[in-house]
């Protein structure tokens, strides 16, 4: 879900250089500025994206049945600070963390919704999660960096990690307010414009939400408790609802996905626009929303938005690599499609071959069978790098007003 990851991470490391940062930010530096450890998927800087990228793989897998290697989710335990906090990436894990590494709401997040599907890790997420409670907004969100404002994303993927770890994020709570407290004040209101029911990433200066895809997409996983890898709806909707004022966390969600489906109604995928360029396809947005729709129940729309990506996202998946192929993976099987097909494509094999050898692959068609809902009961271009781009989003940054505007290319990472 755009925002996050390398764009918020830069976006963190920027804001602390403040009036010396350029009008545009640079994508991360094609040769990696580090080694790539050997038990890590992809061979991109993992600099801002390393967690994420490989709790996204291990989700991936799990949910269809792979047991990852020992080495894969031995590097992402390993990652975690004596806090329970999760940074992008450290280097050294043999080093204890300390003020030069910067922990962040997103990657620990996302390292609790992978080690709890996994099971044999509870003690690492109980960290995690205390440690993400102690930084928990009064509004009852979270930002990317810890003390941050609240944004829409941050606060849904923790609310994702909290039903991982199984907490009810509803009855997590600061001065009086809870997650989904913070998730509803980002919602655009049910006026009748086009952009009725979306959500906003954060409101600017003036407290004004515009309306965001990727915020709206990550909303809806939000506003029905679900994990980086969705819920299969128990009863699909045989249509686009109408958007209705609420206070109803559930509610909203189904306003958003109901954006997204009118979004997506004609050419099934979103775009982003870069500065000096023609509007571009945003697979990882496009990946985002069509997960979105299967879990608020929009079946269709979400088929004929995952029949766009299997026809044209193939060369992005390839080059933005094991987030791309994990992403895909989840909103197919959301979507009740098979990820050992997507286009001709085998998903689940290219992303085991994009890290170490798993201990154990199902055979397809018991792999075809398995489901975000069943895992869970167990339980931008970035920049590029060797090939592949490492990150969610590619990060812009309009000088004026020191606005942020986050688009994304995707999440994804490499």
């Amino acid at each position: 879900m755009n925002v996050r990851r390398t764009t918020a991470a830069l976006a963190a490391a920027i804001a602390v250089i403040g009036a010396a940062t350029p009008a545009v930010a640079a994508p991360p530096s094609p040769t990696p500025s580090v080694a790539i450890p050997d038990g890590l998927y992809g061979l991109a800087d993992p600099t801002y994206d390393g967690v994420w990228r490989q709790s996204y793989a291990l989700l991936a897998q799990h949910a269809v049945g792979v047991v990852p290697a020992d080495e894969a989710v031995g590097w992402l335990a390993g990652q975690q600070c004596a806090d329970g906090s999760f940074p992008a990436f450290r280097a050294d894990p043999a080093k204890p963390c300390d003020a030069k590494v910067t922990v962040d709401t997103n990657s620990t997040a996302a390292a609790v919704q992978a080690l709890a599907a996994l099971g044999g890790h509870r003690t690492a997420t109980d960290k995690a999660v205390t440690w993400l409670r102690s930084v928990q907004n009064k509004d009852g969100g979270w930002g990317y960096m810890p003390g941050g404002p609240s944004d829409t994303n941050s606060t849904s993927v923790v609310i994702g990690a909290l039903d991982a770890a199984g907490l009810k994020p509803g009855q997590v709570r600061k001065d009086g307010k809870s997650p989904h407290d913070a998730l509803l004040t980002f919602a655009l209101p049910c006026d009748g414009s086009t952009d009725a029911g979306s959500f906003a990433y954060q409101p600017d200066k003036s407290g004004k939400l515009a309306a965001n895809a990727d915020a709206t997409a990550a909303a809806v996983l939000g506003g029905f408790g679900a994990t980086l890898a969705g819920q299969r709806p128990a009863q699909p909707l045989t249509g686009v609802p109408a958007c209705e004022k609420t206070t109803d966390p559930a509610h909203a969600a189904r306003n958003a996905a109901a954006y997204l489906a009118r979004t997506l109604d004609k050419d099934h995928h979103l775009v982003s626009t870069l500065p000096g360029a023609e509007n571009q396809p945003d697979f990882g947005n496009t990946a985002d929303a069509a997960l979105a729709l299967a879990t608020a129940g929009l079946r269709t729309e979400a088929t004929a938005t995952l029949g766009w990506l299997k026809a044209n996202s193939e060369a992005w998946a390839d080059m933005t690599g094991p987030a791309a192929y994990a992403q895909l993976i989840l909103t197919s099987l959301a979507t009740g499609a098979d990820p050992h097909d997507f286009g001709g494509a085998d998903l689940v094999e290219r992303l085991n071959k994009s890290g170490p050898a798993p201990k154990s692959v199902p055979a397809p068609s018991s792999a075809a069978s398995a489901s975000p809902a069943s895992a869970a009961a167990d339980r931008d271009d970035e920049g590029l790098g060797a090939g592949a781009v490492t990150g969610i989003v590619l990060l812009v940054l309009i000088a004026a007003g020191g606005a942020v505007l986050v688009v994304r290319s995707r999440k994804r990472q490499a």
